[in-house]
């Protein structure tokens, strides 16, 4: 059965240069095992599909988000791009300037800035030090002595995160991880921009367990990053991170945190419109 089909480049409007997204429009009629087979086979980091709100749900939509390797409750750039494509595909949200996306972790708020979409922080599941023996993990994963690792933090908001802080940018991208010391973690790295860049952190996100050695740019991480590095005090309320280089990307990701909320912000371009069929 024929359904409509989005592929978007998200965190770039130029495209090619951000993180690729595929959707697939009105999936309620498909099986979670095609589902998983479809996201399997484009082979992105994520593919989503749009289905109508839950009985009784206050949403514009509901998305199921899925990797390769298994679905998530919650992402970043899937939650951007399936909110584009929504919109591109006829949708009207119930609240004028403010669309409500149904997914795993419950409902996510999503709102222009500009000519950007954000959307809202889920609240961190997880928080707090990571414990000595995973630090050591991650070290030697990463192929650095642990006293490299400057902070390091849970900023897990659904996918299970955990991230560390290096102390430069250029650090950050000289990382050659090993994938099976990584194991089934999803690990975030941070690292400041010099002074005089147009962004101030370099973000590298890991996931080999789910079938993404990288993931070009990650809104979820980015999230979960945002509410530690403000909450720190380590970064300002508003700044841009960059992320994806070390693929030969160009993400920019804008983060903003407005009354306590951080918004996570970015650019969406359209790359291939057209049918699928399931």
């Amino acid at each position: 059965m024929p359904h409509r089909f989005h592929q978007l480049d998200v965190f770039s409007a130029v495209p090619l240069k951000g993180n690729p997204l595929a959707v697939v429009h009105a999936a309620e009629d498909l099986s979670e095992a095609t589902m998983a087979a479809f996201a399997r086979w484009t082979n992105l980091s994520e593919t989503t599909f749009l289905l109508p709100p839950g009985p009784g749900v206050a949403a514009d939509y509901r998305v199921r988000i899925y990797t390769p390797g298994g679905e998530l409750p919650f992402a970043g750039h899937p939650t951007l791009g399936s909110c584009h494509a929504w919109l591109a595909a006829g949708g009207v949200p119930r609240e004028a300037g403010c669309v409500v996306q149904e997914c795993g972790v419950g409902l996510v708020r999503i709102r222009r800035q500009g000519a950007r979409l954000a959307f809202a922080a889920p609240p961190l599941r997880r928080t707090g030090p990571l414990a000595p023996a995973l630090r050591r993990q991650i070290a030697a994963a990463l192929g650095l002595p642990e006293g490299e690792l400057l902070r390091d933090q849970w900023v897990d908001n659904g996918p299970g995160w955990c991230a560390v802080m290096l102390r430069s940018a250029a650090q950050v991208l000289a990382l050659r991880p090993d994938p099976a010391l990584l194991g089934e973690l999803k690990l975030g790295v941070v690292g400041a921009q010099p002074p005089g860049q147009d962004t101030q952190f370099e973000v590298r996100a890991f996931v080999p367990g789910l079938g993404v050695p990288e993931d070009p740019v990650t809104g979820s991480l980015n999230a979960g990053l945002a509410q530690w590095l403000i909450g720190a005090g380590l970064a300002p309320p508003r700044y841009v991170a960059a992320q994806g280089a070390a693929l030969g990307r160009a993400g920019r990701v804008h983060v903003e945190q407005d009354q306590g909320q951080a918004w996570i912000g970015g650019d969406v371009v359209g790359c291939i419109e057209g049918w699928v069929a399931l």
